[in-house]
């Protein structure tokens, strides 16, 4: 997809996300504690994540010096979160709603296969 220059999927265990598969650069985030960055957060909250400029995140983890933007969306089975979808970009911006709903619907067919 344009502007998808990283693109990984992280597995809920217990408190702490850890990366299953990935495309992209190597990253050190291979595991995250919930409520830290953008992909902590997301569980914490427990609702996804759109930020337009990671740059102005205070708890920002950064995972490449050219990530503007990042959108993780959670995988779930009815309430319980199982996982995200993490993406980045490397525009100010590169995600809105349209990508979201799609995330939302793989998010969808990766919960129907969890194991």
């Amino acid at each position: 997809m344009p502007g998808y220059n990283w693109s990984g999927v992280y597995r809920l265990e217990g408190d702490t996300l850890v990366l299953d598969e990935y495309v992209g650069a190597e990253t050190d985030h291979t595991r995250i504690p919930v409520g830290r960055g953008v992909c902590g957060t997301a569980v914490a909250e427990n609702k996804n994540q759109v930020v337009t400029d990671v740059r102005e995140l205070s708890n920002y983890l950064a995972c490449s010096a050219v990530t503007r933007s990042e959108i993780v969306v959670l995988i779930r089975d009815g309430e319980r979160v199982l996982g995200q979808i993490d993406v980045d970009g490397h525009e100010v911006g590169a995600f809105d709603a349209t990508d979201e709903s799609f995330l939302e619907r793989v998010a969808a067919v990766l919960a129907a296969h969890w194991d």
